[in-house]
């Protein structure tokens, strides 16, 4: 898949590295040569440009791109500034930086859904949920074992827990399940989830459900693909 990161800083270089040894495209973009210089053996592809700069921003490959990544940091109207142009370039897949409440408040005016906190959602924890499109959020437990959430696989749905035979099959012990409802919230559709409680044999599984499951990242991944 390819991905384009706006701001090498801390975090924008963290997550290019990481998706360039995940097998993954990554443009990483920034305004200073230093930055992009340091990562030219690291990741991809580096361009050094304004991203603020709308016909600099509208020469990326950003409609052959499967996300693109406002990961500027230091700047809050430079990061907003950035969101806004790309956002009128019609990315598909958006993701913005959060560092303050205002910033989240005006990318929601934006309609822009998708965002990350780097204090609490590391630059790994965000590679491993772009690498796989069915994985909605990880959390690493040690080097050998992870938490994650992700969409039940269609193969399993109308099966119980019991059914789907996870930990016989896979290794994978399913924790807990989440339903999605989507509610009509001032004229606009929500989705919203709600936690079932510990996971029983006799739970069954729907479609759109989130499984919440523990083991080793390789057998997840086995499961959910």
């Amino acid at each position: 898949m390819k991905y384009i990161v706006l701001g090498l800083g801390n975090f924008g270089k963290a997550l290019s590295i990481r998706l360039t040894e995940l097998g993954h495209e990554v443009i990483g973009v920034d305004n200073a040569m230093s930055k992009v210089d340091n990562l030219r053996e690291k990741i991809t592809h580096t361009v050094c440009m304004d991203c603020t700069d709308q016909d600099a921003v509208s020469s990326l490959p950003l409609k052959d791109s499967d996300a693109v990544i406002v990961a500027i940091g230091e700047d809050e109207g430079a990061s907003l500034l950035t969101t806004a142009l790309v956002k009128q370039l019609n990315v598909k897949r958006i993701i913005g930086r959060v560092v303050s409440e205002l910033q989240l408040t005006v990318l929601k005016a934006m309609q822009i859904d998708e965002y990350i906190r780097p204090e609490t959602e590391s630059a790994e924890r965000l590679a491993m949920r772009l690498d796989n499109i069915d994985i909605i959020d990880s959390f690493k437990i040690s080097d050998k074992y992870s938490i994650v959430e992700a969409v039940v696989p269609e193969r399993y749905v109308g099966k119980t827990l019991q059914e789907a035979n996870f930990t016989n099959e896979y290794k994978v012990i399913v924790l807990t399940t989440i339903k999605q409802h989507t509610v009509e919230i001032s004229n606009k559709l929500e989705k919203r989830k709600e936690v079932t409680g510990i996971a029983k044999s006799t739970t069954v599984l729907e479609k759109e459900d989130i499984l919440v499951l523990f083991g080793e990242l390789s057998h997840i991944n086995k499961l959910i693909k």
